[in-house]
């Protein structure tokens, strides 16, 4: 697959499976953060294909950060996640830019490639 991704969560255990996960299945990590204000920095300096966006981070949360991606110049596609399930978020997960959504414990390339546009 070879696309560039930037991991986003404030857990380094998380993180830190995300990668391993990812890489097996044809992804390049090219950064992870682990809060907004690093997620934005590394965007602009990496410029990923994709951002893997955690909901809950520590200074703004994943909405927020999204909608702060997609000004960019090169703006990449992003995938939520979060260990709370997308019901709860409502229509905020549409309304972001964010091209879905995957729970955590149903991280898989598989489920990341469904999501964007083809």
């Amino acid at each position: 697959m070879g696309m560039t991704v930037l991991i986003v969560d404030d857990h380094p255990s998380f993180r830190a499976s995300a990668r391993t996960l990812l890489e097996a299945e044809g992804y390049k990590i090219v950064g992870e953060a682990e809060n907004a204000a690093e997620a934005l920095r590394s965007a602009r300096e990496l410029e990923p294909d994709l951002v893997l966006l955690d909901v809950q981070l520590p200074d703004l949360d994943g909405f927020e950060v999204c909608k702060q991606l997609q000004v960019l110049d090169h703006p990449p596609m992003v995938v939520l996640t979060s260990s709370r399930d997308c019901a709860d978020y409502g229509r905020c997960v549409n309304g972001c830019g964010a091209c879905g959504f995957v729970p955590k414990g149903d991280l898989s390339g598989a489920a990341i490639a469904a999501l964007l546009p083809a």
